[in-house]
């Protein structure tokens, strides 16, 4: 083993950095405006609004300690599909914003370093109620889908950018995760990259649980082509790039 190389990235791991930065200089402190909390859709592509809250009532009841006692990754599903209500449900749980505090800001349903949620999260549908398959994209403002582009081909495009992981390709949906990195370097500067990680494994975790109420299943992924990937979903792997990705299917 590379112990040199080992530990380098050991060194990733801790908090040593911080102690370094004068975060005086962050854009945040120089007055920079912040970025926005999602990217924007544009008026030619089609939005699609998802159930809310009041749609969601069959969900209520799963015991929040039998969610975690029974959480485990899932690598079959049953090809069955998930309802829109199903979809817009395991969405708000991830990424769904509870109240707007300022230009740049939201409280989430998740966690995240000083409030910077800098994920979007696109889905490669495959099996959705009332959805044709392709590339869609959370819009978390709205709570509602834009789609990025349609595309019959896409469970065959699965595989290969998930090296080999199979299973991929029977899920419903795949949610992928991708980040914008300035929205926290924004604050944090070069202690961003630390807590970025930290924050997309709150969003998967709460997907594990939500998952458990309507009958699904998932399984994190952290292997996969990152071209590939960047490719799916179309962004430049600069600026934005994928970070995390999660198969859901029923159970």
């Amino acid at each position: 083993m590379d112990k040199a190389k080992i530990a380098e990235h050991r060194d990733f791991l801790k908090d040593s950095l911080r102690q370094t930065i004068n975060f005086r200089f962050t854009d945040q402190h120089q007055g920079v405006e912040p970025p926005p909390i999602q990217k924007p859709s544009w008026p030619e592509q089609k939005l699609i609004e998802l159930p809310g809250t009041e749609d969601w009532t069959s969900f209520r009841g799963t015991d929040l300690l039998d969610a975690i006692t029974n959480r485990k990754s899932h690598r079959s599903f049953k090809g069955e599909s998930l309802s829109l209500a199903e979809l817009a449900f395991l969405l708000w749980s991830t990424q769904g914003i509870k109240k707007e505090l300022a230009p740049g800001t939201a409280l989430r349903t998740a966690p995240s370093a000083g409030c910077r949620h800098p994920f979007e999260t696109y889905l490669l549908i495959s099996n959705v109620e009332g959805l044709e398959v392709g590339v869609y994209r959370y819009l978390p403002i709205e709570h509602a889908l834009v789609l990025e582009r349609e595309d019959e081909d896409l469970v065959e495009k699965l595989p290969p950018a998930t090296l080999g992981q199979t299973f991929s390709a029977a899920a419903s949906v795949t949610f992928v995760w991708t980040v914008i990195p300035y929205r926290t370097e924004w604050r944090y500067t070069t202690a961003a990259h630390r807590v970025i990680l930290m924050d997309v494994g709150h969003v998967c975790q709460n997907l594990y649980l939500a998952c458990a109420a309507i009958s699904c299943g998932t399984c994190a992924v952290a292997a996969y082509n990152q071209q590939l990937m960047d490719q799916l979903v179309d962004v430049d792997g600069i600026d934005e790039f994928t970070i995390y990705l999660a198969p859901v299917g029923k159970c």
